[in-house]
């Protein structure tokens, strides 16, 4: 397993590979709403396994100090292996060595006890993003 920040044009399709077939084949989310107007700004991550794309994430400056934590996927094939865990420490390590006081995210409400046992806490009520239900979600770093 390798995880890092995306660094060239192969790792980039790499990681919108994965997630046109997670969001957009499986769930059902329009290309348009997936490859949006923050993939300039972001900050990419690409799990390898084996050398195959197997997971990603981003982050981005957000507001008030925090950085805001999207696209975070993992393939079918690959998922109960510990991955999003990785993922989502290599961000937060990441967004903490760059001084963010903490990150946001947008989970998915399937995915909710997954960000909550990593220390993120709900914040409002379920919404829906793109028809699928979602929870607004934040960690302070301490």
């Amino acid at each position: 397993m390798k995880i890092k920040l995306v660094e060239n044009n192969k790792e980039m399709q790499d990681a919108l590979n994965i997630r046109k077939k997670v969001f957009v084949a499986e769930q059902g989310v329009s290309i348009d709403a997936e490859i949006d107007e923050f993939e300039d700004t972001s900050k990419h991550i690409i799990l390898y396994h084996d050398q195959f794309p197997a997971g990603v994430g981003r982050f981005r400056t957000y507001k008030d100090g925090f950085a805001k934590v999207e696209r975070v996927a993992i393939l079918k094939e690959y998922r109960k292996h510990g991955y999003g865990n990785q993922i989502m420490s290599f961000i937060n390590n990441a967004a903490k060595t760059e001084g963010y006081i903490g990150t946001v995210l947008n989970g998915q409400s399937h995915a909710r006890t997954f960000y909550e046992k990593l220390g993120y806490e709900i914040e409002g009520e379920e919404f829906l993003e793109e028809n699928i239900p979602h929870y607004r979600m934040k960690l302070i770093f301490t």
